[in-house]
Formats: C-alpha cells, structure tokens, sequence
C-alpha cells in the first residue's frame, strides 16, 4: 500500500518553512490505519519483543495497537511530569530549549527485549531519550518501528545499529 498518499503535508507549520507532515489523514482511514500498523506488527515480529515503548502522544496510536496485536505490553514514555508514579526522566535538546521525557520506574524489567514505536523519525532527539531510559530501566532495544522518517533530518543516526522500519520516506 502507498501510505505516503495518505499523510497530508501542510506547508509553513508550526512555522515558515517546515512541511508538517499531517497522520491525522492516515489514522481516520480505518483500513489504511490498519495496514500500516499490520505492516509494522509483522516487522516486529522478528525481534521477539517483550514490550513495545511510545512517545508521547502520536507514539501512542502506533505502539497501542501493535503491541495489542503481539500480545505484549505497552509502555507510555510522556512529558516529565505527566506519570503518578515514581519515575526517572531524561532531558534532550530542542532548537530553542530543552525538554524531558519520564517513565516509571518499574514500566520495563532488566532484560526485557523492547521495540520502539512512533509516527515520526525527524532528528532523533526523542528516540535517542527513550533508547535512553529504556536502558537505564535495564531493558535491551531490540527495533524501532516508525510511520513515517523524514531521512534528510538523519534521524536514524541516532538509533545506531538498532533494526528500524519506516513506512514512509520524505
């Protein structure tokens, strides 16, 4: 399926110059919205994950439905300060400004094999953050999974020899 047909690009968002790239077209096409996490689901198949991690908030609607479909459970990595329970944080850079993601502390046990889902591979500032929670918790990053990667950003340098898929190519 050509999933690029269905992400809509808005011109000069959130300000001059950048192409939003819009999933809201994607997700509300039911059958093209389970596709693309079928394809992602059949991805991670190969690593054997235990658990499936996603960044707040988009990260959501991608690693939800593919860890229901595995089987396995879901891990919520959010803005700090949005969990109840003890966690530990982690900050990274921003263009103008840093800031931080948290997961609790006991969201991923030593050793547990953990695939990383998200709509977007941009720069790779979010990912290399929850990589790096996700170890400190003692897990083992196994794949990430990705709707969309915008390769120019070269995002993926950031994940180093970790096994990434990505729908879709700008």
């Amino acid at each position: 399926m050509n999933f690029k047909e269905h992400i809509r690009v808005i011109p000069d968002f959130p300000q001059p110059g950048i192409r939003f790239k819009d999933i809201t077209t994607l997700l509300k096409e039911g059958k093209v919205y389970r596709a693309a996490i079928d394809e992602l689901t059949e991805f991670a198949k190969a690593y054997d994950v235990d658990l499936i991690a996603g960044p707040e908030a988009r990260g959501f609607v991608v690693g939800a439905p593919m860890a229901y479909a595995l089987e396995v459970g879901f891990v919520p990595v959010r803005k700090a300060g949005k969990l109840p329970y003890e966690s530990i944080k982690a900050e990274y850079g921003l263009e103008y400004g840093k800031d931080s993601l948290a997961m609790h502390v006991d969201a991923i046990k030593p050793g547990q094999r953990v695939l990383i889902a998200d709509d977007l591979l941009a720069t790779g500032g979010t990912i290399a953050t929850t990589i790096k929670l996700i170890r400190q918790l003692g897990g083992e990053v196994v794949a990430a999974a990705f709707l969309i990667e915008l390769s120019y950003l070269e995002g993926r340098k950031q994940l180093g020899d970790i096994p990434t898929k990505s729908l879709v190519t700008f």
